[in-house]
């Protein structure tokens, strides 16, 4: 049996390929990528206040800050036309979402969209009303395009070849789940999408179902990679449906990889999954060998090579 088939019978037949067998749903957080420094804040944040919520937007703040993260934030790779465009969701166990897109000029672009969904009857805020709302929030704004990022556009610019293909190298979109001390889960997403997108691109990571879902009768979902695949499939929505009809975490991830393989051409590009069930239960799975994520459980922090679909 090929490799490729045996891991679509060991994860859609119910195989034992879950990544974690743990039944505790004592505090735990994960991201994807190795983000350990994110996940260490999240996890300390959990600590302190108890809640899921405050330790996924504390792990997103991480790589939002660092100028030598050009996927996330400040220091994010630019749009072709110069400009750092950032999207963002976060999601609560209570199933309120918030959410922005195309916003310029804020650092934190995952706590504007946590205002979104404390402070407004919407679940998203786009472009320039996005940074209205922000400005209004007390957000500062600042020029984001730091002078690393600025020189790979103009270097970029040389050539202005613009493909889709997703890069599977070890840094990209933040996704986080965890989950808190009362057992409750939260997600959240952020990202500065595609080097030298298109003006106006948007991918999934504002999409709730889409890059970040959560119920807290069952667990989360987050996701990473090529967005418009993983909107097109609503990939963290349906990894959690999977999860509620009795699938781990690892079973769902798998399936999920699964439904873009069989119906679109995937193969130069990447999407990543991570799920966490409530019983503190977690797994991962990619389309092409390279995804990894952070786990920090028991003040203890490492990096897993997830599995793979492509051989």
């Amino acid at each position: 049996m090929k490799r490729r088939q045996f891991l679509q019978s060991a994860g859609l037949m119910g195989a034992a390929s879950t990544i974690s067998t743990g039944q505790s749903s004592e505090p735990i957080i994960i991201a994807t990528w190795k983000n350990e420094a994110g996940t260490k804040a999240g996890w300390d944040k959990i600590m302190q206040t108890g809640k899921a919520l405050d330790g996924v937007e504390a792990g997103a703040w991480v790589p939002e800050a660092n100028p030598e993260e050009t996927t996330v934030g400040y220091g994010g790779y630019p749009d072709r036309d110069g400009h750092v465009t950032l999207d963002a969701c976060i999601m609560d166990h209570l199933g309120n979402a918030g959410s922005v897109t195309f916003l310029e000029g804020i650092m934190h672009p995952i706590s504007v969209a946590r205002a979104v969904m404390e402070k407004t009857p919407h679940v998203m805020l786009s472009g320039a009303g996005a940074l209205q709302f922000a400005l209004s929030q007390g957000f500062k704004q600042q020029n984001l395009l730091t002078e690393k990022s600025k020189k790979a556009w103009e270097a970029w610019k040389k050539e202005s070849k613009y493909e889709t293909k997703v890069n599977i190298e070890r840094h990209d979109t933040i996704g986080l789940l965890a989950l808190g001390k009362s057992g409750e889960i939260a997600g959240a997403c952020s990202t500065s999408g595609m080097a030298f997108k298109m003006h106006g691109r948007v991918g999934d990571s504002p999409i709730i179902g889409g890059a970040v879902f959560c119920d807290d009768e069952v667990g989360g979902a987050c996701a990473t990679g090529l967005g418009e695949f993983v909107m097109k499939t609503l990939g963290s929505f349906l990894i959690v449906e999977f999860m509620r009809q009795g699938m781990s975490p690892q079973q769902a991830c798998e399936a999920a990889i699964m439904r873009i393989v069989k119906r679109y051409k995937y193969q130069e590009f990447q999407v990543g999954y991570l799920a966490l069930n409530k019983k503190g239960e977690y797994g991962a799975y990619s389309i092409q060998k390279g995804f990894n994520f952070t786990i920090t459980k028991n003040n203890v922090t490492q990096v897993i090579e997830s599995g793979y679909y492509m051989s």
